[in-house]
């Protein structure tokens, strides 16, 4: 935490005291102007340390939690659960053991600028406002905080029975069961609603669509499941990733990203995976996938998927990724087209794995096919790039050459 000087002395001699902390708004997206308190993981007056869980923020992504950079105790909690904040917002302090939390926000110094909040940092020192207001003080038994997050209760609008008002746990129950649930989507999934649009109304799409034969990606993944049982687990999306990112390497344009100063070609190749929720996609990221091992990519597989169903995603396990794997083949979809991430430039949609008769030295045989369909961005992409690119990614999954490490 920083420390100062106090601009009184004590017998003539300076005397270094704690500057309190301002707990703000992070912003974790690129223009982002709210974000949404989800949970403190902390109660008022508990003391915190340095990389300890602060708080549950809500982006467009995901749901991240927020770490506490410094020690100290957490005071002047101003933002309860489920409100959207301005980004830069002060939502709580961190004090020394004793200090009360401040009453207004402090200027700092002439010439000194706070440190821009981030995914990494939930803490600033303040600068004052122009959208602040004062928050309604609410007294409340840690239980009923608890109760109110996980139930997604108001706690400015609830009467407490408790001494003075405050808030117990049965207050938070009644009113839960009082509320009307809402059908309407999550902030979340609005949010994604929206990104889908940007990329679809924004971006020239054009599409490529290959049947390819899979009998080698068939033997390849039954053969390297039965040889380690660290890998009963894999899937055909995992070896898409070890394929698709050998081929990314030798067609950078397709690993592109396209940015306001034109296109930049990105020298890792992070695979993000599209992955559904109850009401929403996302897209957590493979990182550095050119490199990884199968062993690997499949534990870092099944961690995002299993954070993501539980909406515990971290800031850095949705940004940074270069190129889109979609895979609806467990749903037994046969093929489809999928819209560009941007600032991505290309997706690829792949449907199941099935048999289907094809011709083989002039005479019709039964072979495991798989359908695949690459959504290219027009500025960045040429239709001989993405065919290209297609027709390596095809020879790739007829001779996979596999291993697990």
């Amino acid at each position: 935490m920083r420390k100062s000087k106090s601009a009184t002395s004590t017998s003539g001699a300076n005397r270094n005291h704690f500057m309190p902390f301002s707990v703000v708004m992070p912003a974790l997206e690129m223009a982002q102007e709210t974000g949404k308190l989800v949970s403190w993981l902390k109660n008022e007056g508990e003391a915190v340390r340095k990389g300890e869980p602060l708080l549950e923020i809500e982006t467009d992504k995901a749901v991240m939690e927020i770490e506490s950079p410094g020690d100290g105790v957490l005071a002047g909690i101003k933002i309860q659960p489920g409100a959207e904040v301005l980004v830069g917002q002060t939502i709580a302090w961190i004090v020394s053991p004793g200090e009360p939390a401040p009453i207004e926000e402090r200027r700092i110094e002439s010439g000194r600028r706070a440190p821009a909040a981030s995914a990494f940092s939930a803490l600033a020192v303040a600068e004052p406002s122009a959208a602040f207001t004062p928050e309604k003080t609410v007294r409340a038994s840690p239980k009923a905080r608890r109760l109110a997050a996980e139930k997604g209760v108001d706690l400015t609008s609830v009467r407490g029975s408790g001494p003075g008002g405050e808030i117990s746990a049965d207050d938070i129950l009644k009113a839960a069961s009082a509320q009307v649930p809402s059908p309407g989507p999550s902030s979340f999934a609005r949010l994604m609603a929206e990104r889908t649009v940007q990329g679809w109304t924004t971006v020239p799409h054009f599409f490529l669509g290959r049947e390819v034969e899979a009998g080698g990606l068939v033997e390849s993944r039954s053969k390297l499941a039965a040889k380690s049982p660290q890998t009963p687990k894999l899937t055909y999306t995992d070896l898409l990733v070890s394929l698709v990112a050998r081929v990314l390497v030798r067609h950078p344009r397709m690993n592109a990203s396209w940015t306001r100063e034109g296109i930049r070609e990105n020298r890792q190749v992070n695979i993000s995976l599209a992955i559904a929720t109850e009401d929403a996609v996302v897209a957590p990221v493979i990182h550095n996938a050119h490199t990884a091992t199968l062993t690997e990519i499949v534990a870092r597989r099944l961690e995002l998927t299993e954070r993501t169903r539980e909406g515990k995603l971290h800031a850095s396990d949705v940004t940074g990724g270069t190129f889109t794997i979609s895979n609806l083949g467990m749903l037994d979809v046969d093929a489809f087209s999928a819209i560009i991430i941007p600032p991505q430039v290309a997706i690829l949609a792949a449907g199941r794995v099935a048999d289907r008769v094809v011709a083989v030295d002039g005479r019709p045989t039964v072979r495991p096919v798989i359908s695949l369909t690459l959504s290219s961005d027009h500025r960045v992409i040429s239709g001989a790039h993405a065919a290209e690119f297609m027709r390596d990614l095809a020879h790739q999954i007829q001779f996979p050459l596999l291993t697990l490490r």
